[in-house]
């Protein structure tokens, strides 16, 4: 053993010594992407979700995110508000999913009470009959972008009682300006869910390959959003655990299990 010159001396002989491994490559999945959902969402499924698990698309609409999915690989679950299911109150039993996919109108116009005052004309036609088949979505007492958040902070709580431990929250969102101001959407879900025992375990950012047009501006004061997000949460264990719930310096949660 030799300490001379060491702030901390270290015992030589006990310490393994590193091995490097892998491969250098450019072939990952990356953050960023431009194009549509129904390119990306397969890479998150490959990265996140194992084959095999039971997934619910809860918000199904016309299926965009599975077009380039091979049938088969996953135990998929179709349901929106279209065939009964109020992505609120879920008919799963609890703990018995693998993966939840939510993907509801982000708009704040598709929660207006007045039909002849929803968003979805002009430019946002084709988005309104994908998202909400042309119709509203009444949220109770909420209003403007509080009913949008609202929306995200219900099913979040549904989700996290159908979802086993470790299981994946995979959530489309998009940032918006209603009532002239600035709203984070992303950052609001991600600390709400927080609450509810959901880890922020990966996040990716959609931007449209073409430019947004806007029919009527008399003065921009906001940019306007040309990228959405999908934020990946896993639900925690620490809830059944309350030695981990009250231990310092905790770690992610642990990557789920492929199956067999």
């Amino acid at each position: 053993m030799n300490f001379q010159g060491q702030l901390f001396p270290i015992d030589s002989s006990s310490v393994r010594r590193r091995t490097q491994s892998g491969v250098a490559t450019s072939d990952v999945v990356i953050s960023a992407h431009i194009g549509g959902n129904e390119e990306l969402f397969p890479e998150i499924l490959a990265l996140h979700v194992p084959k095999g698990s039971k997934v619910a698309d809860i918000t199904w609409g016309k299926g965009v995110f599975w077009k380039r999915v091979p049938e088969g690989q996953y135990e998929l679950l179709k349901s929106d508000i279209s065939t009964g299911v109020d992505c609120r109150d879920l008919p799963y039993k609890n703990a018995s999913l693998d993966c939840v996919v939510f993907d509801p109108p982000y708009m704040e116009g598709f929660f207006r009470r007045a039909e002849g005052h929803l968003a979805g004309s002009g430019t946002h036609s084709a988005f309104r009959e994908s998202y909400s088949r042309g119709t509203g979505i009444h949220n109770g007492a909420a209003k403007w972008h509080a009913a949008v958040l609202d929306l995200y902070v219900k099913t979040g709580k549904e989700v996290a009682r159908v979802l086993k431990d470790d299981g994946i929250y995979i959530v489309k969102c998009q940032d918006e300006v209603s009532a002239n101001r600035q709203w984070l959407t992303h950052v609001e879900i991600i600390n709400s869910y927080k609450e509810m025992g959901f880890y922020a375990r990966d996040l990716f950012v959609l931007v449209r390959p073409n430019r947004p047009a806007v029919s009527r501006l008399i003065k921009q004061v906001h940019a306007r959003k040309n990228h959405s997000y999908f934020l990946i949460f896993q639900k925690t264990v620490s809830k059944r655990s309350p030695q981990m719930k009250s231990s310092k310096g905790s770690h992610p949660p642990r990557s789920p299990k492929s199956k067999s």
